[in-house]
């Protein structure tokens, strides 16, 4: 049979109750015997040697039995709970009026009769005669003859009459309400310790059936907002003292950490097979048509003329250079998100970078008829990053930017003061990013146009980027503009190491922009 927590301490607690109070009652029974029998004794001790002084028992000839037997006919009929023995001064009994056949000692021990006539504490028990083993209290008093001890006046103060007497349950009206008492205070205590018990293990009782139903090798449920405080934000009472509660609260924080982190994990596994789903879908195009142009440079080389043979060559190492930068590009991110670059933290002018990002672009920019503007505010040029990294980003930017905007376009970026940090904005007026499009924009491809961003590795390579600098970026909504990215950089290098060192810590974090 299996027993809940409460059943076993509700059991366990009526055991101990039941031997508390049992032992209880004995005690309390043996005391009112022991007071009995003291008080008995106590008022009865000197009667052995009244008799032994008023009365002749023995004289130079031994045992005088007619005197004996007026003794013995007089207390009884007196006390009835009384019965005398003569002793020798060997403890041997010389003298008795049991009926026949009642006697079952020939011999009292003397050490109780010492300890007596020594006036030690009361109760003392000596031998009964009329039992193999029974001890009850006793009068007793030496026998003189002639100056001479001769032997011991031994009463035993609770006969056999009285202990039939008892056997009838002839106790006293005390010790049957102590006895009542007893019974009542442990029923009463019964009660009260289950009723506490099934307080005490409410909490434990909810906090197990929450436990029981959390299945940690299932999936939990993933709908519903998401926790808005974790583990080491959530408040703690210090001033709890209810080990029951705080496990119960830790318990809560586990699971929301645990739905969060499950959460986290499901959204990048199906970012990751949308990102491979994509990677293959962009190469799929690029390789299909290098593949399909060097096909037909080998079966028609004789019949190509020398203008269609390098065109097919143009078109097939531009299709070759795609794979190149999609293949640099995934293996880039690889690289930012297992931990294998670190960024080398310096002090440039962000201003001449972005002169040379224009010089880069500025080709491309002027074929597809597009202005790259800039504006510098005062104080806004020094920053604290890695150089190579943000480039990187610069690039990514402008890349994505000139691909989609319209020919007539422009592309913007601003630098502006903002404490110790530049604010950086590159904004274009192309066709934006849809409302729908822009959760988890740096996480996941996405298409504009039925054209595709970068496979999604672009804005994803700038987010990684940004994050290793402890620095996030964000899409703006400006009215009139399409794109429009911004992100900000430390002009001194103790906050650069400070958001980065955050951003090892916890790749959660994220820099004040």
């Amino acid at each position: 049979m299996r027993l809940t927590l409460t059943q076993r301490l509700s059991l366990v607690f009526a055991l101990l109750l039941l031997v508390c109070c049992s032992t209880s009652a004995w005690l309390q029974v043996r005391a009112s015997r022991m007071h009995e029998l003291e008080v008995v004794q106590g008022l009865s001790r000197d009667l052995a040697a009244h008799i032994a002084q008023d009365t002749q028992l023995m004289d130079a000839n031994g045992l005088m039995p007619n005197a004996l037997r007026e003794l013995f006919s007089q207390l009884m009929l007196v006390n009835p709970s009384v019965e005398v023995y003569l002793l020798d001064p060997q403890g041997r009994i010389v003298g008795n009026a049991a009926p026949a056949g009642r006697l079952r000692r020939q011999q009292v021990d003397l050490a109780p009769v010492q300890r007596l006539l020594k006036g030690d504490p009361l109760p003392i028990l000596g031998d009964d005669p009329r039992s193999p083993d029974g001890r009850k209290v006793f009068s007793a008093a030496p026998l003189m003859v002639g100056g001479q001890q001769a032997g011991y006046l031994y009463v035993v103060l609770l006969s056999e009459a009285h202990d039939r007497f008892a056997e009838r349950g002839a106790t006293s009206a005390a010790l049957n309400i102590a006895l009542w008492s007893i019974a009542l205070v442990a029923l009463l205590c019964l009660i009260a310790g289950l009723t506490a018990f099934a307080l005490i293990t409410r909490p434990l009782r909810t906090l197990t059936e929450r436990v029981s139903g959390f299945d940690i090798d299932g999936a939990p449920a993933i709908d519903g907002p998401l926790p808005t405080q974790t583990l080491s934000e959530a408040p703690k009472d210090s001033s709890s003292h209810d080990e029951i509660a705080v496990l119960d609260a830790t318990f809560r924080q586990m699971q929301a950490r645990l739905n969060q982190q499950w959460r986290s994990l499901t959204r990048q596994d199906q970012e990751r097979r949308e990102l491979v789903a994509n990677i293959s879908h962009d190469l799929r195009t690029p390789l299909s048509s290098l593949h399909g142009y060097l096909e037909t440079l080998s079966l028609k080389d004789a019949s190509l003329s020398p203008e269609e043979r390098r065109r097919y060559l143009g078109i097939a190492l531009d299709q070759s250079r795609k794979v190149s930068g999609l293949a640099q590009a995934l293996l880039e991110l690889v690289r930012l998100e297992h931990g294998f670059v670190e960024p080398v933290l310096e002090r440039f002018s962000l201003s001449d970078l972005v002169q040379d990002i224009f010089q880069k672009f500025e080709l491309g920019a002027e074929a597809r008829q597009v202005r790259l503007k800039a504006q510098f505010a005062p104080g806004a040029w020094g920053v604290c990053a890695d150089l190579g990294l943000i480039e990187r980003v610069l690039t990514n930017l402008f890349d994505n930017a000139l691909r989609h905007v319209p020919a007539g376009g422009e592309i913007d970026i601003s630098l502006q003061a903002d404490g110790s940090q530049v604010l950086v904005i590159v904004s274009d007026n192309g066709p934006g990013i849809a409302p729908e499009l822009r959760e988890g924009l740096f996480l996941r491809p996405f298409t504009i146009g039925g054209a595709r961003r970068d496979g999604g590795l672009g804005l994803r390579i700038v987010h990684r980027i940004l994050q290793l600098h402890g620095v996030t970026i964000e899409l703006l909504d400006v009215p009139g503009r399409g794109a429009s990215f911004r992100f900000a950089l430390p002009q001194d290098l103790p906050t650069a190491k400070a958001w980065a060192g955050q951003s090892r810590g916890n790749p959660a974090h994220s820099g004040t922009t």
